[in-house]
């Protein structure tokens, strides 16, 4: 940066996720008949994939991210209207 302060990058968090990301997929895929049969049984059960999508969403956006600022790509700044 200009006035000679760098951002921290966060390898730790991002190391953090991508393992908690990966548990996550694999306990899915893992456990698939399990799943289906549990989530399919109605009523009060037809929320469970839904807090399940949210929480993969919430783990997997995290760790995106922190992936891109760890690469140093950042979104654009939006400037203020003259």
């Amino acid at each position: 940066m200009a006035d000679g302060y760098e951002k921290k990058r966060p390898y730790g968090k991002t190391a953090v996720l991508g393992v908690a990301a990966v548990a996550l997929y694999s306990a899915l895929l893992l456990n698939q008949e399990f799943i289906n049969n549990y989530f399919g049984n109605g009523g009060i059960y037809a929320i469970l994939p839904i807090i399940t999508a949210f929480i993969f969403s919430f783990i997997h956006g995290t760790f995106t991210g922190n992936f891109w600022t760890m690469l140093g790509i950042e979104a654009k700044k939006k400037r203020e209207g003259k």
